[in-house]
């Protein structure tokens, strides 16, 4: 698992159009629609659905792009812990954790 990577073969402009697309689908009815459950993709622990975050399940510095595909509600401490982790990764540390 690699911890803090940062994948420095991204475009600051190609990561800022991304999070200006993410900024765009949060206010959209379909991102009201996947937050209104109240529940994190990460842990599925019920929270305000104002509380979720949006989460690129794909980290934008690792070559992920704000589609609906690639963003998930998350509250705040697992979007907090992922960081800039893969889901492989996000796993990996899950799976430590809990041994």
């Amino acid at each position: 698992m690699s911890d803090g990577f940062w994948f420095d073969g991204i475009d600051d402009d190609v990561i800022r159009r991304e999070r200006a697309k993410a900024r765009e689908l949060r206010k959209t009815r379909w991102w009201q629609q996947k937050t209104a459950s109240g529940k994190c993709y990460y842990c599925g622990c019920q929270t305000e659905h104002k509380d979720l975050t949006m989460d690129h399940i794909v980290p934008l510095g690792r070559g992920g792009r704000s589609t609906k595909d690639n963003l998930v509600p998350a509250c705040k401490d697992c979007n907090n812990k992922k960081k800039n982790m893969l889901p492989v990764e996000w796993d990996e540390y899950l799976d430590s954790i809990s041994s």
